[in-house]
């Protein structure tokens, strides 16, 4: 990969309350991983978060397992319009733009406001609008660049007391397919990436909670959750964060020039033949 293209991502938030940790970063989360893979090829990446020391604790952890990494940061929230239009304007040109932020919140149905609503809708989904608005004129012209949306498999699998999380997941899809019909005849390519269940850090907290309450191994629950929950999957385990972050890595360079408007699944084979 050319050592000069330019990386830009929202990492990966840790899981939980909306508000309450939208900033902060995962060391074992996929944006990270997306991050590390991406600066062994030699780019220079730029990573996003709403907390300056996170995201200077991110960076000295990228700059220690990859020698010679070039990583850049800029910091705004991105439920904050007017900052992120500033923010925005600071940015050089960027080749690659990968929308992997999100939040999301576990509540009935019932319970879930409009303003949990609104929330997921603005970071996980508003946050990739703006960002590509911004970014892909630059593309086009250039007549070169990759847009990613890192999706769920909740957009197709959905859990009840996640309805609105999977909705914005699901949004992202008629995002990225929209955006791709502006792609005609250039190298600009905008695709969607469907993680399954992968082994984040907030992955591994549940098995090792659910392991000590259970008063069992931790490679026990992950069998019996997927003989229950994700019977579905071929893989019968937890994707690890690397191989999502290589098949991002795949559609960011120019092997994947063929490959628009499309969702590819990193699934286990979970969500089957579903569209």
């Amino acid at each position: 990969m050319n050592a000069e293209w330019r990386w830009d991502f929202a990492i990966e938030i840790l899981p939980g309350m909306l508000l309450a940790t939208l900033n902060t970063i995962m060391a074992a989360g996929i944006g990270y991983a997306i991050a590390k893979a991406l600066l062994k090829e030699g780019s220079v990446v730029y990573i996003n978060g709403r907390s300056e020391d996170k995201v200077a604790k991110a960076v000295a952890r990228l700059e220690e397992e990859v020698p010679n990494a070039e990583v850049k940061t800029f910091v705004f929230d991105f439920l904050k319009t007017k900052e992120i239009q500033i923010q925005l304007k600071q940015l050089p040109e960027i080749d690659i733009l990968i929308n992997n932020v999100g939040v999301y919140t576990s509540k009935s149905f019932f319970e879930t406001s409009a303003l949990d609503w609104q929330t997921q809708f603005q970071v996980n989904v508003m946050s990739g609008v703006e960002l590509s608005k911004h970014l892909m004129p630059g593309m086009l012209k250039r007549n070169w660049g990759r847009i990613l949306f890192i999706s769920s498999e909740c957009a197709y699998l959905v859990p009840p007391d996640m309805i609105s999380y999977s909705a914005t997941k699901a949004a992202l899809h008629a995002a990225a397919r929209g955006l791709s019909q502006l792609t005609k005849s250039s190298a600009v390519t905008v695709n969607t990436v469907v993680p399954g269940s992968t082994l984040t850090e907030g992955a591994q907290e549940f098995l090792a909670n659910k392991a000590k309450t259970e008063n069992k191994l931790i490679d026990e629950v992950e069998q019996s959750f997927f003989e229950g929950e994700r019977s579905n999957s071929l893989l019968q385990r937890f994707a690890r964060v690397e191989e999502v972050a290589s098949t991002v890595a795949y559609l960011c360079s120019p092997l994947s020039s063929a490959t628009n408007g499309s969702v590819v699944k990193v699934d286990g084979g979970s969500c089957g033949g579903i569209l």
